[in-house]
């Protein structure tokens, strides 16, 4: 019998500066100083999740607001991806064969620097070149698969 389990998606922030990680479909909105943790817990047979880094945000009081990368819509709670340039730890929960998939992607640009990992599993994107992310769409196969029910660690500024 196949299980679906949920995932926790710990997010760190290493940078020397604040980021503001948005979360599609799970939201966000989470302002993280230098050295905090957002814990983001993420349902079983999510597909086509993604997390990003939004930087030089100001929201008022109500949570509309800008931000100068990842922008997504003037809101603090997002529900539709960011505005160029962005980072993207991209995933798709308990997808064929009970696999949770992991990727990053540059295919919108370079905005933070991070690592997605789990299930002894890394992948970092530290600069623009990325070897461990997509640049273009259909490029060679540059994910990694890990059992359903994984928990996931994303740092900015690895």
């Amino acid at each position: 019998m196949i299980s679906a389990q949920a995932a926790r998606f710990d997010i760190v922030n290493r940078c020397s500066y604040t980021v503001w990680p948005a979360a599609i479909p799970r939201g966000g909105g989470v302002r993280l100083d230098p050295g905090q943790t957002w814990g983001l817990d993420v349902p079983a047979g999510t597909a086509s999740g993604r997390v990003w880094g939004r930087t030089g945000c100001r929201f008022d009081s109500s949570g509309r607001g800008t931000c100068q990368t990842g922008d997504c819509g003037g809101v603090r709670g997002c529900t539709l991806s960011g505005q160029p340039p962005t980072t993207l730890a991209e995933f798709t929960l308990n997808g064929g064969f009970n696999l949770d998939y992991i990727n990053l992607s540059v295919i919108d640009g370079f905005n933070v620097p991070m690592q997605f990992s789990g299930c002894n599993k890394v992948l970092n994107c530290r600069d623009s070149s990325c070897p461990d992310a997509y640049h273009t769409p259909g490029e060679n196969q540059k994910f990694a698969s890990c059992p359903g029910g994984t928990n996931y660690r994303i740092v900015f500024c690895p």
